[in-house]
């Protein structure tokens, strides 16, 4: 099995702890993986601001980079679901159809493909969880609580392999934190009052640490944590999956 490693340019950018996590949790496990040095971002932005007329060679470029691999594994669960649903090229589609077909996001890649039930991890701190949308009502990695259905959560699956660690229970476990991609600069005062709201949920049930699937979310809450001069520091799920901390 052979893993194209799928960095989003923002986590290439701003968080690469994120990244260099990822491709150590895989390794760890035993997967090859492999980074594709020509890879940039995957077309996101200019989809969801109605511009995916223009994200041609995004696609195309993505195409070149992944197809040879047998999956494609991104800590970003926005990023994969654009791939899954908006990846299509013209005299190409069959490829791009195959590229859908094997893009994951990095928590349901371990617990559906690898099918991961024992991490060496060690995370002694009070952690909250947030459940990013597009993972939870795009990918579906964890159940809306809306549903009168079984609850289930891919990320808290792994989380709970993790020695030390107490995730701690939230009022609201799947609510918006308000970032949406371009949202926050669109919107940018609903995006804040969101952001706030979802993080002092985390603050009143004693988070140290706030993780999540996408790091997308994260940044956007750690500059409010920031802002207000929080103590609580946010980490990809990968740096806690990873981590060897004693």
């Amino acid at each position: 099995m052979t893993v194209g490693l799928f960095i989003p340019c923002y986590i290439d950018q701003f968080y690469p702890g994120a990244a260099i996590a990822t491709l150590q949790l895989l390794e760890k496990l035993g997967v090859k993986v492999v980074y594709p040095p020509k890879q940039t971002c995957c077309g996101q932005p200019m989809a969801n601001s109605g511009y995916e007329h223009l994200t041609t060679g995004c696609n195309e470029l993505f195409i070149d980079n992944f197809s040879e691999f047998d999956y494609i594994v991104s800590p970003s669960g926005s990023c994969i679901l654009h791939i899954k649903d908006h990846l299509h090229s013209e005299g190409r589609e069959n490829e791009a159809a195959q590229v859908r077909r094997k893009v994951y996001e990095l928590t349901e890649f371990l617990t559906d493909v690898l099918k991961v039930d024992h991490l060496d991890a060690v995370f002694p701190y009070k952690v909250g969880l947030h459940q990013s949308c597009h993972g939870q009502r795009g990918l579906k990695i964890s159940q809306m609580t809306e549903l009168v259905a079984e609850p289930f959560s891919k990320p808290v699956q792994l989380l709970n392999m993790v020695k030390g660690i107490e995730l701690i229970p939230l009022s609201r476990q799947d609510e918006c934190c308000g970032f949406g991609g371009t949202f926050c600069v669109a919107e940018e005062a609903v995006s804040v009052k969101m952001g706030v709201d979802r993080v002092s949920d985390h603050l009143e049930h004693g988070a140290e640490y706030i993780t999540g699937a996408d790091m997308s979310c994260l940044m956007h809450m750690e500059g409010i944590l920031r802002r207000q001069g929080s103590k609580v520091k946010v980490l990809h799920i990968a740096e806690i999956l990873n981590s060897s901390v004693q």
